[in-house]
């Protein structure tokens, strides 16, 4: 049971409602943890904002991988919530089979480039706790990304840091498309509702 229910769509600022539609885009629901953000609006305007920000696609980082890169955050830190909505988003962006089967053990698939590689490494490695990015994973990103790039990447990272603290720490419940997904996808990488019914 989540600390906090969500509120629904008809109880939410009518502002606010407004704004997170664009989470039906990426994920066919407004999730829940947008949902429990929304007892204090300015933060869920705030997070809109800034995923807004975070997942769209300025250059090479495209929104198909910045979902993978999601998923391999979200899959470092142990957060089922946020694996079940980003392989979710990766699929509905267009990742193909071999990438959705391949992401959570990315370092042996021949379905990632080495730059796609070295971002998935420094996502993993910065997810840790402790932080685990050495300058290994700093020289991997130069030879392959740009400082802009590289400024998404972390970007995304950052975002599900968040993410993950809020949705574990609250027991966000996972919504029927998302956990569909999950169970479908994941479930040969040890994934679980867990705590997220």
């Amino acid at each position: 049971m989540p600390l906090v229910a969500p509120l629904t769509e008809d109880q939410m600022d009518p502002a606010l409602r407004d704004e997170v539609q664009f989470f039906k885009g990426p994920l066919g629901v407004i999730p829940n943890s947008v949902r429990t953000m929304a007892h204090r609006p300015e933060i869920a305007r705030a997070f809109t904002a800034l995923n807004i920000a975070v997942m769209t696609s300025e250059a090479g980082v495209t929104p198909e991988f910045k979902r993978l890169l999601g998923y391999v955050s979200s899959f470092a830190s142990g957060c089922m919530y946020c694996q079940a909505h980003m392989i979710l988003a990766s699929e509905r962006f267009g990742a193909s089979e071999a990438r959705l089967n391949d992401v959570w053990n990315f370092t042996d698939s021949p379905h990632f480039s080495d730059a796609e590689k070295a971002a998935l490494a420094f996502a993993h490695a910065a997810t840790q706790v402790p932080n685990a990015v050495t300058e290994d994973h700093h020289a991997a990103l130069r030879a392959h990304w740009p400082a802009d790039e590289i400024v998404e990447i972390m970007g995304v990272v950052a975002l599900f840091g968040f993410l993950n603290r809020w949705n574990d720490s609250m027991g966000s419940a996972l919504e029927d498309l998302p956990r569909s997904k999950g169970e479908e996808r994941l479930g040969t990488t040890g994934w679980t509702v867990g705590k997220h019914i």
